[in-house]
């Protein structure tokens, strides 16, 4: 019999008390402890708070005389001729940037090789190369077909014509990459339903496309908006030349310059807040348009 007891097998141990069970320990849900974060979240609002509060309170930066000038006629001259420029300099240079990618997806080899170079050349020198070189013209080309191009082209013609020129490398590479990120299937399904080239083009490929067009697009808006500062090397009032007038007959260089980043940051808040609705619009039904 105690043979039998000793191969009977032991019994099952206790059941253990479960935590909604009142006898049992109750667990608690700890929250994890951020204190690296919060330190230097408070830090940076510290050094932020001094920072500020010394560009207030220094009397160096004349906040009184940039209050004066910042609504003054020569300084919203020259913003508004800054807002024109921006947006010719965008819409010609993306009207240009297009054909040159429509060329550069062509089976043409030699559009292709044509759109390429253009590219690689205007990519390859800097800007401000470039607007030396068209406000010097008239000392390479002195008339063309009997016209003399340093009547012709003045330094508000230039500065078009050299930011375009520009614009429109960038705008090209910004446009290619779209259209390439728009599905081959969804083309071939075009093309079965019998849609034509236009068609095609406007209906499917084009609202895809600005999915990726828009980002980089606003991204040179408000790159040539600040670029178009460039141009007062070549006597083109803006508005960053207009306050150099002012500064160089007041020699109240601080304030003044003041002035001018004051709209340049107003004016990219605004265009960069568009920008966003801009997105949003286009990137209905996906993830990044909820």
């Amino acid at each position: 019999m105690s043979a039998t007891l000793a191969k009977a097998p032991a019994p099952p141990p206790p059941p253990s008390p479960s935590a909604g069970d009142p006898a049992g320990p109750v667990l608690r849900i700890v929250p994890a402890r951020r204190t690296g974060q919060w330190t230097s979240a408070a830090a940076v609002l510290v050094l932020g708070g001094l920072g500020l509060y010394s560009v207030v309170t220094n009397r160096a930066f004349q906040w009184d005389v940039v209050g004066d000038y910042f609504t003054s006629t020569a300084v919203l001259r020259g913003l508004g001729l800054t807002l024109w420029l921006t947006a010719v300099v965008m819409a010609l240079g993306f009207a240009l940037g297009t054909l040159l990618a429509v060329l550069r997806l062509s089976a043409n080899p030699v559009l292709r090789l044509v759109s390429r170079g253009y590219v690689w050349f205007f990519r390859s020198t800097p800007i401000l190369v470039q607007l030396l070189f068209w406000f010097n013209i008239g000392a390479l080309y002195p008339t063309v077909l009997g016209v003399a191009t340093v009547n012709l082209l003045g330094p508000v013609s230039v500065a078009v014509i050299g930011l375009t020129l520009h614009e429109a490398a960038y705008a090209a590479e910004v446009v290619r990459g779209g259209i390439l990120s728009v599905d081959r299937g969804q083309i071939e399904a075009a093309q079965s339903l019998g849609l034509g080239r236009r068609r095609r083009f406007t209906r499917i490929v084009l609202p895809q496309a600005m999915r990726s067009i828009v980002p980089p697009a606003g991204n040179m808006l408000i790159g040539t908006l600040k670029g178009t500062s460039i141009v007062s090397v070549i006597a083109v009032q803006d508005l960053l030349y207009s306050v150099q007038l002012v500064y160089h007959r007041t020699y109240q260089v601080v304030p003044l310059l003041l002035v001018a980043t004051l709209w340049y940051v107003a004016v990219t808040t605004v265009l960069g807040v568009g920008q966003h609705y801009v997105e949003r619009h286009y990137a209905r039904g996906t993830e990044a348009g909820r």
